[in-house]
């Protein structure tokens, strides 16, 4: 089996060593990943501009090929199918901090999954609270190696991915959750340069609702949570309500 493993925090990340090195477990991995930390970008494709696909030795792989790449996670993702072959089963992560709820429509680390399963890998997005004392990133690859295998034995639905968060500490077991309400509340924060022109910092506060049975109210609670998500957008319980509009015009 080959397994692409990608992030959003970089290349140099603690989190990705951790994941890349445990997957050997589960048969041959390559590397491909920003070369700079791009949290929060999105599911964005650079396609204004060329884009650089290295090698690198110096990120703690040791005999796994790595790559990093001037672009976002998703840039990442499509090179390294496109360069290096499809793979059976890819891998995202370890993002240091979780992404819950509505985080998922601006993270980079969801994002290199959600290009994974558009291309029809199976693909899983892993996040670690960093609430805690210290970040525990062997513990959280153990997991992502038991879920991941699990993966590649059972399959994914079509447009279909995982996205699991890990919480701090040690995990009290696993739950199969739903997306929660958790989002950044946004707030500008504006400033001057030294010719007094000013300029912005988009800065926010987490909050959400801790429902049980949410992804949120797992990791709160000391569980990993395990989130199917689909590709597939459409409200489909409001299609009839604007079918009813369409008769107005």
């Amino acid at each position: 089996m080959r397994i692409l493993v990608s992030n959003d925090d970089g290349i140099f990340s603690p989190g990705i060593k951790a994941l890349g090195l445990a997957m050997r477990a589960l048969g041959e991995v390559y590397v491909v990943a920003p070369d700079v930390e791009q949290s929060a970008v999105g599911h964005g494709i650079t396609v204004r501009r060329p884009l650089r696909f290295k090698h690198t030795a110096a990120a703690g792989f040791g005999e796994i090929p790595a790559y990093r790449v001037d672009g976002t996670p998703a840039d990442c993702v499509v090179l390294g199918v496109h360069l290096l072959g499809r793979p059976d089963l890819l891998v995202s992560g370890i993002n240091i901090g979780v992404n819950l709820g509505l985080d998922l429509t601006h993270s980079g680390t969801v994002a290199a999954a959600l290009e994974g399963a558009s291309l029809g890998i199976p693909s899983i997005a892993f996040s670690l609270d960093t609430s805690g004392e210290e970040l525990n990133f062997a513990l959280a690859a153990e997991w992502a190696v038991r879920i991941a295998r699990l993966v590649a034995e059972r399959g994914l639905p079509k447009g279909v991915l995982l996205n699991v968060n890990f919480p701090a500490g040690v995990p009290r077991g696993i739950k199969v959750t739903r997306l929660s309400t958790h989002h950044w509340e946004d707030t500008v924060v504006e400033r001057l340069d030294p010719e007094g022109r000013p300029y912005y910092w988009i800065a926010g506060t987490p909050v959400g609702e801790e429902e049980e049975g949410t992804d949120l109210w797992a990791v709160r609670q000391g569980y990993i949570s395990l989130t199917p998500v689909s590709l597939d957008f459409t409200a489909e319980g409001f299609m009839p309500q604007v079918e009813a509009w369409l008769q107005e015009l």
